[in-house]
């Protein structure tokens, strides 16, 4: 090297498409992180039910976080040797020949779509694919914007938000194993799509993205690519998947026995499994998940989401507010209870027309006993998932607490309490577009396998553990829980 130049750095970029925004982390080759950034996203809900976003907005989103995250790494866009995109499950973008969007993305919230399937249809449904016949799944948006708009139009292409970026970035169509899993129209013992499937549905395989591994390469950076995120053309870039996947792969979950937690705007909750698992009562999912095994979980209420509403509600500056006013009350609230179904229920069971309450409210009430029973509300619909996924022999030794909600000493106190097991957490609050990097490493060759990335970015803190008594007292309000949803189950 000559006297007083700077030795090109290996550096991959991992990027997230979120709900609230596009976030974009650079790290170097052995998976430190160096420098992140993040593009905030709007979301629009035309009408109840109906939730988009506007594919152009990530478009123009990733240039710019790809350009600040790499700023606050000191480092250009020619030292950048991979990419992988994780993001939203469960959206659907139609695109046209050329690949550009014909619709917007109807996002994972939106439950305009109907499904036009029988008993017995829904019940292949699930022994075929491993997961709940629901409206916010790709196969019945896609039917629904094929019926709205679409009539007669040849050559569409249904994208899920990780897709339709990578197809943008490279000009190819591809989806990895676990997003596809996703789409009501995938065969887990077949690993692909299935016809029986597609035909419920009045679709065609053709009008997919083909299959391939997560993190497998799609391709390279194309020059439209190029010029649409500012990295250099012929970039590896990963096939990628989505955030339910690489929140737990970013922080070092690759083997069964720790139940991954993720406390985002909504919370997802599952563990890995060595075989795939089916759940004759539909409380959880399988998917594929990347580099082998299965992932069994409940993709999630409105956890963050919630605490939002409850800043904004009772006018609160702030979760740490919230935390302050929740801390002084004792566990379980002195009887208030809180149902975490603000956007339908997932836990204990689904129920999409369900809606969120309070319920033991007396004057010795304060806005603290509110705080505490919602975060407590949330962390019983865990535990609902954790024990159905133990009566489902996949093994839950621990929980891993991931996401805003991690940060928070006393969270990861009641969860630990409630559930009886030792609670870890992960100091970093956005793993999931470090899993997104993960995979792009194992593509572009730099590391030699997911397993091996997973050494490198496990850093786990704790474990917590519930105090005895608290858990006494948790186990009658679970019970209170259960009943109060069983107790409105005619209102729903």
């Amino acid at each position: 090297m000559v006297d007083g130049a700077i030795a090109r750095r290996s550096l991959i970029v991992g990027i997230d498409i979120g709900t609230q925004a596009l976030k974009a982390v650079v790290l170097d080759r052995d998976l430190v992180l160096l420098g992140k950034a993040a593009v905030a996203l709007e979301a629009r809900y035309p009408r109840p039910g109906w939730a988009e976003q506007d594919p152009g907005d990530w478009e123009r989103a990733v240039g710019p976080a790809v350009s600040r995250a790499l700023g606050a790494a000191g480092a250009g866009p020619r030292e950048i040797d991979a990419v992988g995109i994780t993001g939203q499950l469960d959206g659907c973008i139609a695109v046209d020949r050329r690949g550009r969007p014909m619709s917007p993305c109807l996002i994972w919230i939106d439950r305009r779509a109907e499904l036009p399937v029988d008993p017995e249809g829904q019940a292949l449904l699930r022994r075929v694919s491993g997961i709940n016949p629901d409206p916010s799944h790709l196969a019945a948006k896609a039917r629904w914007l094929r019926a709205n708009g679409l009539q007669g139009t040849r050559g569409v292409r249904f994208h899920q938000p990780v897709s339709y970026l990578v197809s943008r970035l490279t000009g190819r169509h591809l989806m990895d194993h676990c997003l596809a899993s996703t789409t009501m129209l995938y065969s887990l013992a077949g690993r692909t799509y299935d016809q029986r499937l597609l035909s419920l549905f009045g679709l065609e395989q053709g009008e997919l993205p083909e299959i391939a591994a997560a993190e497998s390469p799609a391709g390279t950076v194309s020059a439209a690519g190029s010029g649409l995120s500012g990295i250099p053309e012929g970039v590896p870039v990963a096939v990628g998947t989505g955030d339910d996947f690489t929140s737990p792969l970013g922080a070092g979950v690759t083997r069964p026995g720790t139940a991954a937690c993720v406390l985002g705007t909504a919370e997802v909750i599952g563990a890995l499994s060595e075989q795939p698992c089916l759940d004759p009562d539909g409380l959880v999912e399988t998917h594929p998940f990347p580099g082998g095994g299965y992932f069994v979980e409940n993709p999630g209420w409105l956890a963050g989401g919630a605490v939002t509403w409850f800043q904004q509600v009772f006018g609160l500056e702030g979760v740490e507010a919230l935390n302050r006013l929740a801390a002084q009350v004792p566990a379980a609230s002195e009887g208030l209870l809180f149902l975490p179904a603000l956007s339908g229920a997932m836990a204990p069971q689904w129920v999409p027309s369900a809606r969120g309450c309070f319920y033991g409210l007396t004057p010795g009430h304060t806005t603290g006993h509110f705080a505490r029973a919602l975060l407590e509300g949330c962390a019983y619909a865990m535990r609902d998932v954790t024990s159905r996924l133990e009566e489902l022999a996949v093994p839950v030794e621990s929980i891993l607490l991931m996401g805003g909600g991690s940060a928070s000493p006393l969270w990861a106190g009641i969860r630990a309490a409630v559930s009886g097991r030792p609670v870890y957490r992960v100091p970093m609050v956005d793993t999931a577009p470090v899993g997104a990097a993960m995979l792009a490493a194992v593509a572009a060759g730099l590391q030699p396998g997911l397993e091996a990335c997973a050494a490198r970015v496990r850093r786990w803190v704790g474990p917590l553990t519930g105090d005895p008594g608290e858990r006494e007292l948790y186990d009658s309000g679970y019970r209170a829980y259960r009943r109060l949803f069983d107790s409105l189950r005619p209102m729903y």
